[in-house]
């Protein structure tokens, strides 16, 4: 068979910052009783007749097993003393972007992936730099020095291993990850932990007998592709620690969604809307993290046949409000034909997404107020 030489490019120096347990910790920074206690963000299922899910859970309560996206009503029967905090998004967006200005000082190339991670290359620096691992420990101890909150940081030459390696030794851990250590770095890995793969695939590569990286990099490329289609081809790279994506400063986000599959199927409406509840606070929480509107709402539903519908409305205004947005959701819902199958997968998604700022910026242009504005070498990144 015609084989062709995948395209490696190991000359970037990039690090992912992803800030430990951010809304927590920084619960935990401002109010020092809290500090060790199992603690999420989230509002107490106690007074909200059982509704809500879990915004982001501390350390210590993740070792009940309490993860975000979790119900609160769960999180509480796995920890009774659970503490639980409402989330000051304001808050949290001001600290995001103080961190954001941090990264500014080391390089220009930061693509934030949401409020509280990102993508730097730094193999350019404004520092002049040349190892990545100092640059990655000078961006923690800033951190901690101006706002005594701690990241995890991950160093190598793509962004598909930096993610991995920040991961890999959490709470503020640094982990770097060379060239030649990248096949057996993913090789020791769960499938499961390999940034992009989601629940599906996990199902379905633990079908194939796929459980580790090791297992991944025994199947050639075409026996991938013939398994998972376009997925495969990314499959088959990720197993070899292939991702040639640069870092995208500019990058602009265009929808904004969240979708669960159900193990078991849905079929009382109760349970369905609560279900779409939970979808929306996870959207609505996101944008509002993000600064972002979303202008048109999209409802997807696929069915225990596997038949998916998928219903959209625009707003009339862009919005991020999550009581106006379930309202609307619901409504999409009620819209579809009863069908007794019985339901498999929801999705909620915001598309049409624009800034806070320019909203706001049209409103006061329609009030006529516009006149009051006055390189290390290939293989060195450690």
């Amino acid at each position: 068979m015609l084989e062709f030489p995948l395209l490696n490019d190991t000359s970037r120096k990039i690090i992912h910052i992803d800030m430990d347990a951010f809304f927590a910790a920084v619960e935990e920074r401002d109010q020092p009783a809290l500090k060790g206690k199992p603690l999420v963000i989230g509002a107490d299922p106690r007074k909200t007749g059982g509704r809500g899910v879990v915004s982001t859970a501390n350390y210590a309560a993740r070792r009940f097993g309490i993860h975000s996206a979790m119900t609160t009503k769960e999180a509480l029967e796995r920890c009774p003393q659970l503490i639980f905090v409402a989330g000051d998004y304001q808050k949290y967006r001001k600290i995001g972007h103080r961190i954001r200005e941090i990264f500014k000082r080391y390089t220009d190339l930061v693509e934030p992936m949401s409020i509280d991670e990102a993508y730097l290359d730094v193999t350019d620096n404004k520092l002049g730099i040349g190892s990545a691992i100092k640059i990655a420990r000078m961006i923690q101890e800033d951190i901690w020095r101006e706002e005594q909150l701690t990241c995890s940081a991950g160093v190598s030459y793509n962004k598909l291993l930096a993610k991995l390696a920040s991961d890999f030794q959490k709470p503020a851990g640094l982990t770097l990850i060379l060239p030649d250590e990248a096949q057996s770095f993913v090789a020791q890995l769960p499938v499961e932990k390999i940034h992009g793969v989601g629940k599906r695939s996990v199902e379905r590569l633990h079908q194939l007998g796929i459980y580790t990286g090791a297992d991944l990099q025994t199947w050639s490329e075409v026996d991938l592709i013939d398994q998972f289609g376009r997925f495969g081809f990314d499959l088959y790279r990720k197993a070899r620690g292939i991702n040639n994506s640069p870092v995208r400063p500019d990058r602009v986000r265009k929808s904004l969604g969240s979708e669960r599959t159900y193990g078991k199927l849905l079929y009382e409406e109760d349970d369905i809307k609560a279900e779409l509840t939970k979808l929306v606070q996870k959207v609505t929480t996101s944008l509002a993290l993000q600064h972002m509107l979303g202008r048109v709402i999209v409802l997807k539903v696929r069915y225990g046949d596997f038949s998916t519908l998928t219903k959209r409305l625009q707003l009339d205004q862009a919005s991020q409000d999550q009581g106006l947005i379930e309202k609307k959701v619901y409504h999409l819902y009620d819209s579809l034909e009863e069908n007794p199958i019985g339901v498999r997968l929801l999705g909620v998604t915001l598309s049409g997404l624009e800034n806070e700022g320019e909203q706001q910026l049209t409103i006061w242009q329609a009030q006529d107020l516009s006149s009051t504005k006055e390189k290390g070498s290939k293989h060195d990144i450690s």
